[in-house]
């Protein structure tokens, strides 16, 4: 979906219209929220936000998932499949699995981890644990109560926060911010900008770690691209952060194209795009996401397309690292 633009500005006339439906969504939500979820078989640790749309999940989930695998774990993504047609649960496998099959960030994690999607969460985890997984890494259901999380990271962008901080459909939350606040475990500050300080103070008042990151480009995607014009364009939650990266890599962003998040793109859209890019002398360039869902589509010049690969730089590697330790050998002595 498309998010309105009155999600990103003070409450307005729009937000307070849509208040009453909004207060029986969050109270629904919360009251699922606050259920006790099956624990699986082996230890969950759940990347989520507080409101839909983009918020750097994903690079943290990939950065989880090395830091994992580093210290000899055998983490396996769990996904609903946003997206995808498959309920699942399926195993994806990038090599005859699209993302009309299962969803975009799937086939993008699928290249880092084993990754399980399913609609139902419990028979994902029961998946995972039979893919063998010693550690399941759930991206995204922060908000979703069947299955117990033993770790719960919440991920915000410094510069966008939470909007007007109202539940959706008046603002971007998937719930009241308050009650997600309760079940957060750390936080994960993503970008400069200050639109989530307050969030932060508080959690950090309360003794939550609030753990700094960037989005860093992969530097051979900058060199490729320093001295070009480009054509950027994306189809995630927040596009302009795709081409703000892009300009702060002294990258020349030419012309620039924003569809809605997890957008389903046509052939026709591709070559309207790549039409305009020879005509204007342009290098069409993508997120990674985006690219994932154009491969196998049919009719799509790939090969004219580049992606710009990134990941997620975390400040406080090494705090991560002790949180993630520390509940993982909980779960297990709970378990011995």
């Amino acid at each position: 979906m498309r998010e309105p633009a009155f999600w990103w500005r003070p409450a307005s006339w729009m937000s307070r219209a849509l208040s009453p439906v909004a207060y029986v969504y969050g109270s629904i939500a919360a009251r699922r929220m606050r259920q006790a979820g099956r624990r699986a078989a082996v230890p969950v640790i759940c990347v989520g936000s507080y409101h839909v749309g983009g918020a750097g999940k994903t690079p943290t989930v990939m950065a989880l998932i090395t830091m994992l695998q580093a210290a000899g774990e055998t983490p396996v993504v769990l996904s609903r499949g946003y997206g995808g047609r498959l309920a699942g649960p399926v195993r994806v496998d990038p090599a005859r699995h699209r993302a009309a099959d299962v969803g975009d960030e799937p086939l993008l994690l699928a290249r880092a981890a084993p990754v399980i999607v399913a609609r139902d969460r419990i028979a994902g985890a029961e998946a995972a644990h039979a893919a063998g997984a010693s550690v399941i890494v759930m991206d995204d259901g922060f908000q979703n109560p069947s299955l117990h999380k033993d770790l719960s990271l919440a991920v915000i962008d410094g510069g966008r926060g939470v909007g007007n901080a109202c539940v959706f459909p008046a603002g971007p939350l998937r719930a009241p911010l308050a009650v997600q606040t309760e079940r957060t475990d750390a936080l994960v500050l993503v970008g400069e900008g200050g639109a989530a300080n307050g969030i932060a103070a508080g959690l950090a008042q309360r003794g939550v770690p609030v753990l700094r990151a960037q989005i860093v480009p992969e530097e051979r995607a900058v060199s490729a691209l320093q001295g070009k014009r480009v054509l950027a364009f994306a189809g995630i939650g927040d596009p302009e952060r795709f081409f703000q990266t892009l300009r702060a890599r002294g990258i020349a962003v030419a012309a620039t194209v924003a569809f809605a998040d997890h957008h389903a793109f046509t052939a026709a859209e591709i070559d309207r795009l790549l039409a305009q890019a020879r005509a204007e002398s342009l290098i069409a360039v993508t997120t990674e996401k985006d690219l994932a869902r154009l491969r196998g589509l049919p009719g799509v010049d790939i090969a004219a397309i580049r992606g710009f690969p990134v990941a997620l730089q975390i400040d406080e590697g090494a705090a991560l690292a002790a949180l993630v330790r520390n509940a993982l050998a909980m779960v297990r002595a709970r378990s011995a």
